[in-house]
């Protein structure tokens, strides 16, 4: 046999690697599976069980592989100068986004795309020019958004269109030279409340527009501090929301300024609190539709109006009513049937109650974007009065007058005695001394005597009167005993001063010295 045919066939020496890889994989399959590592909470940040914080950190791009059970993420104080579509794709149940204090100028059409339980959203102190309508529109949870304090120069008019849960928008301190009011009509029927457009460049406002909105967007509405050209329609509107308490001109009374001239910048005044400028405006149309209405507690209340006024055709019309508490009522009423709306617009108020005092206002719609104001009522509910008393006026100041003279004649004639001494009874006559001229005149006994003189006995010293004698000067002149011979005796001169005396009081010729 030939030499290669008697020589064995070498074995190939890729079978044995083979045949290893087989081992691997069947031993890889057959293995448990590990279970998958958790997300890890990033370098630069500080993680809690929901919250994810990356604040100051100068972040120029968004950590990747965030924690899924994040509800509210802070990228606020960074570097970031856009926001890639679809980013927060990863946290399914944030709720809160703070990304203010950065560089960003715009926003990708998908940038919060997959973001549908966002509530708060916060992009205040950026470089946004705009409000594009493409920007917001996935976030249809939003209630709260914060963009003051940017380069905004425009917003489109459909950027909230889809928003229905809105309730704060802030956009002060930007560039905002014109803003579309007539959208906001759409907002304030569902949740709006706040709409700050302080401290930019408005230069006019549809001030018709704007006195037609409802109580809840005017108590919002905040317009200070803007170069606003001077009108008495303007006038007119901010001083009535001031007069009904609205927060946005009475919490920035002295802010609101107008401009005077349009040649000339500076030529700002605060005209609410130099109201002397405009004096002679006159009260619009618009006031002259509030109706005021006085009821008592627990009397029902119809409130209806003219829907003759409003534009709107009359065959899709619906009609609504916004309540002092800035409540939206529609057809057929709120929940415990308190406040009913018929379908002819009016409004049935139950019992009234002191709490349902305040203005109500009456919409006409026929689309959520499109509405008239037909009427306004301003309803204050009063207690009763007490009743009348039992007496009348005049009654009750003749019982007065009689009281009083009462108290008088008791004070003449009744009032006790304050002098001690004087309220004495008299203690009783003594009988007659000698030299007492006074008991010998009130003696009513006259002395014996046997002739004409009646003259004292010679054994008594007695002072008596002498009747039949004549007086002279009105004094009664006395006749002495026979026993005082001499007329200067003093015990005579006492007897003469004490006649005198008493001659003077019982005397009605007056003395003459």
């Amino acid at each position: 046999l030939p030499a290669t045919m008697s020589s064995p066939v070498p074995a190939d020496p890729l079978w044995p690697r083979v045949a290893k890889l087989l081992l691997l994989l069947l031993l890889q399959l057959c293995a448990p599976r590990a279970s998958p590592q958790p997300h890890r909470c990033p370098a630069a940040c500080i993680c809690t069980s929901d919250l994810l914080s990356c604040s100051r950190q100068m972040l120029l791009r968004v950590p990747q592989a965030l924690p899924p059970t994040t509800t509210t993420l802070d990228l606020s104080h960074n570097a970031l100068t856009q926001l890639h579509d679809r980013w927060l794709a990863a946290l399914p149940h944030l709720e809160a986004l703070h990304i203010n204090h950065n560089e960003i100028r715009n926003l990708s059409p998908r940038a919060f795309h997959n973001a549908s339980f966002l509530r708060h959203l916060d992009m205040s102190s950026n470089y946004l020019h705009a409000v594009e309508t493409h920007y917001f529109e996935a976030l249809v949870s939003l209630e709260e958004l914060l963009l003051y304090n940017n380069r905004i120069t425009r917003v489109d008019e459909n950027a909230f269109a889809k928003l229905s849960g809105l309730r704060k928008v802030y956009l002060s301190w930007n560039n905002l030279t014109t803003f579309p009011f007539h959208v906001v009509q759409g907002l304030g029927i569902y949740n709006l409340r706040t709409l700050d457009l302080s401290s930019n460049s408005l230069s006019s406002i549809p001030v018709e527009v704007l006195a037609g909105l409802p109580e809840n967007i005017g108590n919002g509405l905040y317009l200070h501090n803007n170069p606003i050209r001077c009108s008495c329609q303007l006038y007119l509107m901010l001083q009535r929301w001031n007069q009904q308490g609205f927060s946005s001109v009475k919490d920035f009374f002295e802010e609101h300024t107008c401009k005077v001239s349009d040649n000339v910048p500076r030529s700002l005044i605060k005209f609410l609190k130099h109201s002397h400028m405009f004096e002679n405006c006159s009260a619009g149309a618009e006031d002259a539709d509030l109706s005021h209405l006085e009821v008592m507690v627990g009397q029902p209340i119809l409130l209806t109006c003219n829907t003759s006024n409003t534009s709107l055709p009359h065959a899709a019309t619906t009609y609504m009513w916004i309540t002092p508490h800035h409540e939206p009522i529609k057809h057929p009423g709120n929940s415990n049937r308190s406040l009913e709306v018929y379908r002819n617009g009016s409004l049935r108020i139950a019992v009234a109650k002191p709490w349902l005092s305040g203005v109500y206002v009456g919409l006409a719609m026929n689309s959520p974007y499109n509405f008239s104001r037909m009427c306004e009522f301003n309803v204050t509910v009063l207690y009763p009065k007490p009743a009348e008393e039992t007496f009348s006026t005049g009654l009750t100041t003749l019982l007065g007058c009689i009281v009083s003279l009462v108290l008088v004649i008791i004070y003449l004639y009744l009032t006790p005695c304050r002098c001690l001494g004087c309220c004495k009874k008299p203690a009783p006559l003594s009988p007659p001394q000698e030299c007492s001229a006074q008991s010998s005149i009130l003696s009513t006994t006259p002395p014996a005597t046997d002739g004409p003189n009646r003259k004292a006995s010679a054994n008594k010293h007695v002072v008596f009167l002498e009747p039949i004698r004549e007086t002279q000067n009105g004094k009664i002149r006395l006749a002495l005993g026979e026993d005082f011979p001499d007329p200067k005796h003093p015990k005579v001169l006492q007897v003469k001063s004490d006649s005198e005396s008493i001659s003077s009081v019982f005397s009605d010729t007056p003395i003459v010295s």
